[in-house]
């Protein structure tokens, strides 16, 4: 891809319509981010609008464009391919968001997908964004769908290395894919003291410890969808380096940015399987400490029902001597006892025998 060649005759198309005006509406945000055109590493114009890119491009067919897009129409997108020959595929991937990190090859056209993210400090949480990148022998177009990566700061370094930016659209490639894997590195750090303070909260008991390791469980899902494929992806560049012709330094460069990801790509792993270990472990503690809720709980009851039969062997104990002296007690004059010289020791005696015996009973049993 690295042999840049001016815009041939046979490589011209018919003039798409004009475009001097954006095709949003003025009270929509203009889809046209950033546009400009650049000769040996050098800007040369700032054109405005799609058309005016169009135009001076074709006037200076040693130059570049690059072109910034957010979230651009489908009549945008419409008038690139048909001024850039862009595959209608790329194309139609372009238009939704949610695709898959890869590298496509249209003829001299490549079309790359990289997933973006940022980490947000106030809800500790990560975002992701979406960039379509679309590289050609003399152009360059991103479409960002999302808030990361910010491209203006790429292009500022590109155009304060005038050097690396004559090498071409490839080396904007570079430049790209090294600010989307450094943006990786905030996200690591952020992740990893999540991690940490995920720990402490699990050791110490904190209940909604649970929710926070599952949201983060999530975005490590998504965090890996967006690093993983970026490791083949550059390994593929790499290995078409002989076969376009690469800059020996821009080799260096990719080779460095495939070492980053790699990297960036196992710590990411890592933490998957510590936030997994981490829930087993909060699992486990979750389950101990009900058991030990339940043990407290069958103790207390245990106790009550200790509690319960001495509470029950004494009323029986004292229930005894109530009965006999109640039916004493009632002066019936047909009751023989009445009037036997015997009988106020004997209902003693009886007394005293009932709750020696319920007493006997009751220890024997442990009640007492």
């Amino acid at each position: 891809m690295s042999d840049r060649h001016p815009r041939a005759a046979w490589r011209r198309r018919p003039e798409p319509p004009p475009m001097n005006s954006p095709v949003r509406p003025p009270s929509a945000e203009p889809s046209v981010v950033h546009s400009a055109l650049y000769r040996d590493g050098h800007r040369v114009s700032s054109p405005t609008t799609l058309a005016d890119t169009f135009r001076q491009l074709r006037e200076h067919p040693d130059g570049m464009a690059w072109i910034g897009l957010q979230r651009p129409t489908e009549e945008e997108l419409h008038s690139l391919a048909a001024e850039f020959d862009l595959h209608e595929l790329a194309v139609e991937d372009a238009m939704e968001a949610h695709q898959r990190p890869k590298l496509e090859r249209y003829g001299d056209t490549l079309f790359v997908v990289l997933r973006a993210a940022r980490y947000l400090d106030a809800p500790e949480e990560v975002d992701f964004g979406e960039l379509h990148v679309f590289v050609g022998p003399d152009f360059l177009i991103t479409v960002r769908h999302g808030a990361a990566p910010d491209l203006s700061a790429v292009r500022r370094r590109m155009e304060e290395n005038p050097d690396l930016l004559a090498l071409g659209p490839e080396a904007v490639l570079y430049a790209i894919l090294d600010a989307v894997v450094d943006g990786y590195a905030p996200v690591v750090a952020g992740v990893q003291n999540d991690i940490d303070e995920i720990e402490t909260e699990v050791f110490g008991g904190d209940p909604a410890v649970s929710r926070r390791i599952y949201e983060l469980s999530r975005e490590m899902v998504e965090f890996q969808r967006a690093t993983r494929p970026l490791v083949g992806m550059l390994h593929a560049l790499m290995a078409g380096f002989a076969k376009y012709g690469t800059d020996e330094e821009l080799q260096r460069y990719l080779r460095d940015v495939a070492d980053h990801v790699t990297h960036t790509s196992e710590r990411v792993d890592g933490f998957r399987q510590a936030l997994t270990e981490i829930l087993t472990v909060n699992a486990t503690l979750v389950t101990q400490e009900q058991n030990a809720e339940m043990r407290a709980l069958a103790e207390a009851g245990f106790e009550q029902n200790e509690e319960i039969k001495k509470i029950s062997a004494w009323a029986a104990i004292l229930f005894a001597p109530t009965l006999v002296g109640t039916i004493y007690g009632m002066n019936f004059d047909t009751m023989p006892e009445l009037h036997w010289v015997g009988g106020y020791p004997f209902a003693i005696g009886l007394m005293g025998v009932v709750c020696t015996g319920l007493y006997v009973i009751f220890k024997r049993r442990d009640w007492l």
